[in-house]
């Protein structure tokens, strides 16, 4: 049988007729590997792409028809954990859990399985580690519970002949792009591989009825390894983030079938594992500066949870021929269109100073209901007037200045009031719809009002 060599980008799964040293597509260096999956037999890659996802009819049938599924769920016992999942591991289900090197995505899986195991059992695979290793983590952690099965294997045919003989109720691969099969010519971590072995282990989720959860990679472009195709075959992807300089972490659902796809999970990196952060807005507050220019608080919107957090801003003359613009927890391209708006609607001069943001605590702020709080601290730290003590601020800023409204304004609002401060800077529009008191919020309609909950410049 002839086979049509060709070569795949293992970062980005570009194709190519040769081997090139870097990717046109992507720009990565050494990352093409050869395809010998299309040397294998077209009925085996046919009887192995079907196995993907079972089929129970073949006749269509409608929707209404047939009972509603149950969906059994088991609680692990961490509650930010279970949020974000919607609610708990879902049986023959699979999930995808990335993150940065270091950041403790082994470390969550091995509390997790500690609260878990209770009358189940575990079964976790490790290609990156030796069973002492992990053995000296869970010791370290405090954990021994004898349902965990550790079970150091790459070979993809032993981890499901292991899986048959066991019958666990879990299984972990950590991680995924370690993992091979023997019948495949191509390198271990390949496109062909980490598609081949995801589906083999899909296939025995869906089959058996056992959860499985797999480790990913990241890429330095911070998403995960390997072919696109791995996230839409599984259930659900988690994303573990946060710097692995400081001691907060959040995970993050960006793909959920069982659950909704906001909601966070907070947890604090101690000697003695991860620890979740039950109340986030009062541990990113409680060292929260009062009275400094160019501080401003926020309260954001994660799924159901309202979370207050404190951005700060730098804004100094440049030394440099062209301003610096450094933006750390927000997107850069929104700091540079607030910075904009000042500039046009205010006439600050930012174009003559360097500008820093930065969200304490390590929270990344992906929502435009920050971009008033953004904009306050800016124009504190330009002009050095301090925001007036106990003040909180949030909404929307469009680009002729305007302050458009913000979802669940009465829940940041209480969340806001149940931690102490005492004026609630919202859009007018907001203030318009609010039912019942208001007595403690500041309904603005423009940026230029912002100036209104500013300290008077000192004069000394």
């Amino acid at each position: 049988m002839k086979s049509n060599s060709s070569y795949i980008c293992r970062e980005c799964g570009a194709k190519s007729v040769k081997w090139l040293g870097r990717c046109p597509n992507c720009g990565a260096w050494d990352s093409f590997d050869e395809n010998a999956e299309e040397a294998v037999i077209p009925a085996a890659k046919q009887n192995r792409a079907a196995s993907l996802v079972p089929t129970q009819s073949t006749a269509p049938r409608r929707i209404s028809e047939g009972e509603d599924a149950l969906v059994e769920r088991t609680l692990t016992g961490i509650n930010e954990f279970d949020r974000v999942l919607g609610g708990g591991i879902v049986a023959g289900s699979v999930v995808l859990l990335s993150g940065e090197p270091g950041i403790g995505k082994s470390t969550l899986l091995l509390q997790i399985f500690s609260k878990a195991t209770d009358g189940q059992k575990v079964l976790y695979v490790s290609g990156e580690e030796s069973f002492s290793q992990i053995k000296m983590r869970a010791k370290r952690l405090g954990i021994s519970p004898d349902g965990l099965y550790l079970y150091t294997e790459t070979d993809i045919t032993k981890i499901l002949a292991a899986a048959d003989k066991l019958a666990p109720d879990f299984i972990v691969v950590d991680s995924i792009q370690t993992v091979y099969d023997p019948a495949s010519l191509s390198a271990p971590g390949s496109i062909n591989q980490v598609k081949g072995c995801a589906a083999a282990l899909v296939t025995k989720a869906k089959s058996t009825g056992c959860a499985v959860l797999l480790v990913g990679h990241v890429n330095k472009e911070g998403g995960i390894s390997g072919p696109k195709v791995l996230e839409h075959i599984v259930d659900a992807v988690i994303h573990f983030e946060g710097d692995r300089t400081q001691a907060y972490r959040m995970i993050r659902a960006v793909k959920n079938r069982f659950g909704s796809t906001n909601e966070i999970g907070v947890f604090e990196m101690t000697e003695m594992g991860l620890v979740q952060v039950e109340n986030p807005s009062e541990t990113l507050m409680s060292e929260a500066t009062d009275g400094v220019s160019g501080c401003a608080a926020v309260c954001v919107m994660e799924g159901t949870r309202p979370i207050i957090a404190e951005i700060q801003a730098l804004v100094t003359p440049t030394v440099f021929p062209a301003a610096r613009r450094n933006a750390n927890g927000v997107d850069y391209n929104r700091l540079c269109l607030i910075i904009a708006v000042l500039e046009k609607r205010l006439g600050l001069k930012f174009y003559q100073n360097d500008v820093y943001i930065n969200v304490t605590g390590g929270l990344r702020l992906d929502t435009p209901s920050a971009d008033l709080a953004i904009a306050l601290a800016l124009i504190s730290s330009i002009t050095d007037r301090p925001v007036k003590s106990k003040t909180l601020c949030f909404g929307e800023l469009g680009l002729a200045g305007e302050c458009r409204a913000s979802s669940f304004c009465e829940l940041r609002i209480k969340e806001a009031l149940r931690l102490g401060f005492e004026t609630v800077v919202i859009p007018k529009k907001n203030g318009e719809k609010l039912i019942g008191s208001s007595s403690g919020t500041l309904a603005v309609s423009s940026v230029y009002e912002l100036l209104r909950v500013l300290e008077p410049k000192n004069q000394n």
